[in-house]
């Protein structure tokens, strides 16, 4: 399946193993990826298997996840997703920008063409996202985009270190 989502400034394109180099730089990055459950990848490889995932999803009639690669200028600069419940009915939102292009609008621009994506194309009656609840600029993100807090006493364990973390989760009904 080949889908590319254009913006005013980005174009949104399937994630894939052809990525890897740039993927790997904010994956691996420890600032980058502070407030990501399963991140930093500690290697190479460990951002291959991810991406070969990825890659095989893309290649299903109707993928259970949708992984964009965001990209500037034809540079990939983060990576944006929805992934679908059993029922195909909801869709969780997640995305990650290189710390180089923070504070430029672009996880705005990339959040509000795939919520026009999932509403429109993949149907869904309701959005979630969530977050640690010290991530700001990300609960931000979701407040632009109409998500409304629904939960901020649950939690979240960061796999590499084992920390746990307060999350909140935000949810859009769709009519």
């Amino acid at each position: 399946m080949n889908i590319e989502i254009k913006t005013d400034r980005l174009v949104l394109r399937p994630l894939s193993i052809n990525d890897l180099d740039s993927v790997h730089t904010y994956a691996s990055d420890n600032d980058n990826t502070r407030f990501m459950v399963w991140l930093p990848n500690d290697t190479k490889e460990e951002t291959a298997q991810f991406l070969l995932g990825v890659t095989e999803e893309w290649k299903k009639a109707e993928p259970d996840f949708y992984e964009f690669a965001i990209t500037l200028d034809g540079k990939q600069i983060g990576a944006i997703s929805c992934a679908l419940n059993e029922q195909r009915d909801e869709g969780e939102f997640g995305w990650i920008i290189n710390k180089r292009y923070w504070k430029m609008g672009y996880a705005t621009e990339a959040a509000f063409a795939i919520k026009d994506f999932a509403i429109n194309k993949l149907k869904v009656k309701k959005l979630t996202a969530n977050c640690d609840y010290r991530n700001t600029d990300s609960y931000r993100l979701m407040e632009k985009l109409g998500l409304k807090l629904e939960s901020d006493n649950g939690t979240r364990t960061y796999h590499k270190t084992g920390e746990t973390a307060r999350e909140f989760v935000y949810s859009l009904s769709v009519k």
